[in-house]
């Protein structure tokens, strides 16, 4: 009994869930909010001002979504580096009558109306007033372009649209599709004496798709409202049109003359210089001539009225020159095996004439009077802290000497620093004028010639009549060095004679072939070991080795000089 009593309930349930659904389904699947909007309805009307008033009805199929957001493209891109330049004003949004609180903001580019539709049952209408949309043809017309729908968070099954215009037209045209590359609407039409507004239809269009209207009217009846701006793009901050271009040739030009005109004035040698000899070889008899350095001018300062620096070379020189004038002997120490590294010792003697002021403070420093023994491999920690000293009292000294009117240093580093401000200010006027004008390339144009300044500058140490004079001089001292014959020394005196040539010939060129003179000045097999008063050596060494030795110690000490 229990079992067919159970059966019959079942069916019973069965049979009213199946009434049920029959019943209330169509309403429960009206109950679920719209995917779509059904209809697009924009009445419209365009005023001899080129103003566009727009009312668009909003129906949906289906309850209405929560909210119903439409994007408006504010600017739209034209002839490459320009684009027109849209304006939404009034928006409104109600329902039924009764407004809704709408959120309108104003992102990059667009206008963006979020309309909070939840629980709405009648219509949508949109309405706004767009400026910007009335552009000049190059006849004269007036053509109002405006995409009535746009932006549209959902898709639409029907768009229509009909706007009224003041006056004739002179050509309408719909477009519809994706925003980039749209299509022909379905239909558009009017114009005519019959149909004077012009009408729209089109549809299906998914979201986001568009429908844009395009009227034109005769020149003089609807007045042009476009709004033009210019974007940034690299062609147009560095435009090559013909005046920015001009500008910038010109710049550059006029800032290359005036460099040039301003290194003739202040940084040319003096002219009209004659010659001073600094030194010679002087005839003591027949076939024998002595080196006799005039007017007492050191190699350090030949080699900074050379090249208007002080180099490592020059340093190095003078202290060989320290050596040979009897200040400064140079020990080599015995090598432990053939690949190890060299190493000598520096020693303070007498000497026998008055020292330049960097000369003192170059000895002091390499070998002190307190009798301590310095080596080369001590150079770094012994003269790292005067090398600067050096340095300054040397250009100081050929000042003094009147070789220039001003140190070259200074000279250099004024036109360096200058270079680098003008460089700065010519970045800084670049970037201004390639973000907001077309004269890009004139500041350009301002970095090259401040670049100009900043490496051409370093040329700009000029030398004085006395200074170029010498240096004249030094052009016929290294002819000498290079070209005159090496074995006319006095006999007996050969070694010395030579030694007196070898700091000149490190700065000007021509020592190889000297050090082979003092080579040939070896007469006999003996160990040369204390020959040179100014350059001892182990016991088994000879003067056959002192072209190795010399090079190896002059390559020693230009590096630990200079070392930091």
């Amino acid at each position: 009994m229990t079992r067919p009593h159970t059966a019959l309930v079942a069916r019973l349930l069965a049979g009213l869930l199946v009434l049920a659904v029959a019943l209330l389904g169509p309403s429960a699947v009206k109950a679920f909010a719209a995917e779509s909007v059904d209809t697009y309805a924009v009445e419209g009307s365009i005023g001899t001002d080129g103003a566009l008033v727009v009312n668009a009805t909003i129906t949906f199929d289906g309850a209405a979504p929560a909210t119903l957001v439409q994007k408006f493209a504010t600017t739209r891109e034209v002839m490459g580096d320009r684009e027109y330049v849209y304006t939404l004003q009034d928006i409104k949004v109600t329902a039924g009558g009764q407004p809704l609180n709408a959120t309108i903001a104003n992102e990059a580019a667009q206008t963006v109306v979020t309309m909070p539709t939840q629980g709405v049952t009648s219509p949508i209408v949109l309405s706004y007033v767009v400026t910007g949309a009335a552009i000049k043809e190059a006849t004269g017309e007036t053509t109002v372009n405006w995409r009535l729908l746009q932006g549209l968070s959902l898709p639409v099954k029907q768009f229509t649209a009909v706007l009224t215009v003041p006056t004739t037209i002179a050509l309408v045209q719909c477009n519809a599709g994706p925003p980039v590359s749209p299509g022909v609407c379905t239909f558009w039409g009017g114009g005519t004496h019959d149909y004077p507004d012009p009408t729209f239809n089109d549809g299906p269009r998914g979201a986001g798709e568009v429908v844009e209207v395009i009227i034109r009217f005769p020149a003089g009846t609807v007045s042009v409202n476009e709004q033009i701006r210019e974007r940034w793009t690299f062609e147009r901050a560095f435009s090559v049109e013909p005046l920015p271009l001009g500008l910038a040739l010109g710049a550059l030009a006029l800032g290359a003359l005036g460099f040039w005109l301003l290194h003739r004035r202040i940084g040319r040698d003096a002219a009209g210089a004659e010659q001073t000899l600094v030194a010679d070889f002087h005839p003591v008899g027949e076939g024998e001539a002595e080196f006799r350095v005039l007017d007492g001018v050191r190699p350090g300062q030949v080699g900074t009225l050379v090249d208007e620096r002080v180099d490592p070379v020059d340093v190095t020189a003078s202290l060989l020159d320290l050596a040979v004038r009897g200040h400064l002997r140079f020990t080599e120490l015995p090598r432990s095996s053939t690949y190890a590294a060299g190493e000598w010792t520096l020693t303070r003697l007498a000497g026998g004439d008055e020292l330049r002021p960097y000369e003192k403070t170059l000895l002091d420093a390499v070998a002190p009077e307190s009798g301590r023994t310095v080596t080369v491999s001590d150079l770094p920690e012994a003269v790292g802290a005067v090398i600067g000293t050096v340095q300054n009292e040397l250009y100081d000294d050929v000042v003094q000497l009147g070789w220039f009117e001003r140190r070259p240093d200074q000279t250099r580093n004024s036109w360096f620093r200058g270079g680098l401000v003008f460089f700065a200010l010519a970045v800084l006027a670049t970037i201004v004028l390639a973000t907001f004008t077309r004269f890009g390339l004139l500041g350009l144009a301002l970095i090259a010639v401040s670049l100009l300044v900043i490496f051409a500058g370093q040329e700009m140490p000029a030398r004085s009549s006395k200074g170029v004079a010498l240096l004249n001089g030094l052009g016929l001292l290294r002819a000498q060095l290079l070209g005159h014959p090496t074995d006319q020394m006095p006999k007996g005196r050969e070694l010395h004679e030579l030694s007196e040539v070898l700091p000149y010939a490190v700065v000007l060129g021509g020592s190889e072939r000297w050090l082979q003179a003092v080579v040939a000045a070896d007469g006999d097999a003996d160990a040369d070991s204390a020959d040179l008063d100014w350059y001892h050596a182990p016991e088994d060494w000879h003067l056959a080795d002192l072209p190795d030795s010399l090079n190896r110690l002059i390559t020693t000490i230009q590096g630990k000089l200079f070392a930091r």
